[in-house]
């Protein structure tokens, strides 16, 4: 049974800032990268605050453009009308407010309060339990807008929705697209035809989606697995700390895990999978260095959809898993998907050091990255 479970209700700053002047009837701006092209130093779904005391939170460019986007956001807030603004170093104010790393973004910018988004309480809550749903907004419309579908949003979560983008078609073809999304904790945008049509194009929505954050799974109480902890809930992980061993598995040896439990590994990983909790962004980590715990383990974590499975120990462990593993029925394909030994060759030797090297591995998997020096590389730093 999981040990010293930590409590959900705690909200990112930008939406907590966000529900407290929701909740106080404050109109307040909300701008939101929608978009980005090439070396952008943020993703879709950043987003900054600018609140009714004049207070900005968050950011949308890690300090570039953001004095351009407080302007706009007052601006915003004292019109009502929402705006998609473009920024980038091809604009003729580039030194002014243009992004110095190269790239471009949309930020939209919309005034919100409860009059003109009355279903913020009911995202807030989900986010705060840890549910997801997305938020779908019209940020652009080509061409006359005499329906006004520009601002109009859709609340999607997986048992229903509310409110609407204009048109039941229109907001059927939303929500089955964002529920997608939500599934695979993706954020962007979609374009769409006033009925719905997928390939139109007078509508663009984004898709903003707060789904439950990725897992990493660390199978064995050790050094390792203290340091991996701490580094992942920093990339923003839900961190799990799973051993066999009670006399190791405690709260104590790993209070940066939002959760410590005690089972056999293969049997926890089991039935996480069949209760629905694991998805393709979930890194499974092996530091047990036991044949008995690691084996059945990796044969579960190998069969499952997972995005990353990586085991400790060296060459001669490696091939000696790789043995027993055949042995029970795993063919190539499958072996192919093991990390081992794991991590990227830094020349580690703390835990910490060793936790870095798995955390880059985790995230060079998980976005194409391969792992080599961005001085030897030409061309873009990004693929995004």
């Amino acid at each position: 049974m999981p040990q010293g479970e930590m409590p959900q209700g705690e909200l990112p700053r930008v939406v907590e800032e966000a529900y407290r002047w929701w909740r106080e009837g404050e109109p307040f701006a909300r701008a939101t990268v929608v978009d980005t092209w090439h070396s952008s130093p943020l993703p879709p779904g950043a987003g900054m605050l600018v609140g009714p005391d004049g207070s900005a939170v968050g950011s949308v460019s890690g300090g570039c453009v953001e004095g351009a986007v407080y302007e706009l956001a007052q601006e915003v807030v004292a019109a009502g009308t929402p705006v998609l603004q473009r920024y980038g170093v091809s604009d003729d104010d580039a030194f002014a407010v243009g992004l110095t790393c190269g790239g471009t973004i949309h930020v939209y910018v919309e005034r919100i309060d409860p009059a003109t988004f009355p279903e913020f309480g009911e995202v807030a809550a989900a986010v705060r339990a840890g549910a997801p749903v997305a938020e779908v907004t019209c940020v652009a419309v080509e061409g006359p807008d005499p329906e006004g579908r520009l601002g109009r949003r859709l609340v999607v979560r997986p048992e229903g929705t509310t409110g609407s983008l204009g048109s039941e078609r229109l907001d059927e073809a939303a929500a089955e697209a964002a529920r997608g999304m939500l599934a695979g904790g993706r954020t962007g945008t979609l374009r769409h035809g006033y009925d719905g049509r997928p390939l139109g194009s007078e509508l663009t929505l984004f898709v903003s989606a707060h789904a439950a954050p990725p897992r990493l799974l660390v199978f064995g109480a050790v050094d390792f697995a203290a340091a991996l902890a701490r580094l992942g809930g920093f990339l923003g992980y839900r961190v799990t700390v799973c051993d066999a061993r009670p006399v190791f598995a405690t709260r104590r040896r790993f209070p940066e895990a939002h959760e410590v439990v005690t089972d056999w590994p293969h049997r926890y990983l089991r039935a996480e999978a069949e209760a629905g909790r694991l998805d393709e962004r979930t890194a499974v980590c092996v530091l047990t260095h036991d044949p008995k715990f690691d084996v059945p383990l990796l044969e579960v974590a190998l069969r499952l959809p997972l995005g990353y499975v990586g085991a400790m120990g060296s060459r001669r462990t490696h091939d000696d898993r790789l043995r027993r593993l055949r042995e029970r029925g795993l063919g190539e394909d499958l072996l192919a998907r093991l990390s081992s030994p794991i991590g990227l060759d830094l020349g580690a030797r703390t835990p910490e050091e060793t936790a870095v090297s798995i955390a880059a591995e985790i995230v060079a998997d998980r976005w194409g990255g391969s792992g080599t020096r961005l001085t030897s590389r030409t061309g873009r730093i990004h693929s995004g």
